[in-house]
């Protein structure tokens, strides 16, 4: 009597959880610039740059990302950096005319796994967030809401041409990144997204490849019941220098 009491209890909340769930569905298109510089055996720079759009694809502007820190190379495959980014939020919901701020220090390490048939590269990142505070449509409030958000990306290039990885070669990359967050300050959306994408990579020559393709974005917001599904075009162009002679 007690295990089909207890049962129709968590039907009755399973259902009420799932009535209440709202998926807002949007479209946005992502241009990003990727760079890692090499300055010597143990050292170099991490910078990338990022344009975001959104409302139709491309109807308004939605985030503008800067990213740059130092390297350290524990091998050529294996890579530590410490880093800063400085995020811009486009006017949207809750700060409907005026942009928001964000300081986001990081924390990275990355590797990587290369072979003739297929290449995989890793990283595991830690970010500390500084969201600046609205007081309202029009006005930013004082101080910033702090937590912290761990990300795990993998990436994996399947070449589909003979060129495989050389210059002018074509290859097939499926790349998925989960978010979690946690701190005081996350109460209802320690999930935060998952970032699910197909698409070509296109060689460019030793030192570029050209990424073009399709991202599904699935994010749960701060209040907890409501959530985002983002179909997504994404375009990013990484490019890597040796300045090592």
């Amino acid at each position: 009597m007690k295990f089909r009491l207890l049962l129709f209890i968590f039907s009755l909340t399973a259902i009420s959880l799932s009535a209440q769930k709202t998926v807002t569905t949007e479209e946005q298109a992502w241009f990003g610039f990727m760079n890692q510089t090499r300055l010597s055996n143990k050292w170099g720079i991490w910078f990338d740059a990022h344009l975001r759009l959104k409302d139709d694809f491309v109807g308004e502007l939605s985030q503008g990302i800067v990213r740059v820190g130092p390297m350290y190379y524990l091998s050529d495959d294996v890579r530590l950096t410490a880093a800063y980014a400085y995020v811009h939020n486009f006017p949207a919901l809750g700060h409907a005319n005026i942009g928001l701020p964000e300081h986001r220090p990081w924390q990275q390490v990355q590797w990587f796994m290369r072979g003739p048939k297929a290449r995989l590269m890793q990283w595991l990142r830690l970010e500390e967030r500084f969201r600046r505070k609205t007081l309202n449509d029009n006005e930013l409030g004082e101080g910033y809401n702090f937590s912290w958000r761990i990300r795990y990306n993998f990436a994996l290039f399947l070449p589909i041409t003979k060129k495989r990885f050389e210059p002018g070669g074509l290859q097939f990359l499926v790349n998925d990144e989960l978010f979690v967050n946690f701190g005081k300050n996350i109460v209802y959306n320690h999930f935060d997204q998952n970032r699910f994408f197909v698409g070509l990579v296109y060689q460019v020559n030793k030192h570029a490849q050209l990424h073009g393709g399709y991202m599904n974005l699935y994010q749960q917001l701060p209040i907890g019941n409501q959530f985002r599904n983002q179909h997504t075009v994404r375009v990013f162009y990484f490019h890597n220098i040796d300045l090592r002679k």
